[in-house]
């Protein structure tokens, strides 16, 4: 799903069916900047089970830690083809407690 608004970065959830992925987008220059997901190394060693809400709460802080990090207070996000409920919700809400607007 293409972005009509061009200023903002984009952050694209996708789930698989082991891991749960969020990836911030530009899409002026098709590239992602940064990602946080359930295979990376500083979250590999927190988690239990690879794919639950609480898991979903850890991606969700990580990527908003890093998107402060990068300056970035606003984004738009792409929840893909999943609904926003359970896991996608859990995401949402953790990058929001870290103070990113969408």
């Amino acid at each position: 799903m293409k972005s009509k608004n061009k200023k903002k970065l984009r952050l694209y959830i996708f789930k698989s069916n082991k891991h749960i992925y969020a990836n911030l987008i530009d899409d002026n220059t098709q590239k992602v900047i940064t990602s946080s997901s359930t295979i990376s190394k500083d979250i590999k060693d927190k988690i239990k089970s690879r794919r639950n809400c609480t898991t979903a709460q850890i991606v969700g802080q990580q990527i908003g830690v890093k998107l402060k990090k990068l300056g970035v207070k606003e984004i738009i996000f792409d929840r893909g083809s999943n609904s926003y409920h359970g896991q996608v919700k859990t995401i949402a809400n953790a990058a929001r407690e870290e103070g990113i607007i969408f």
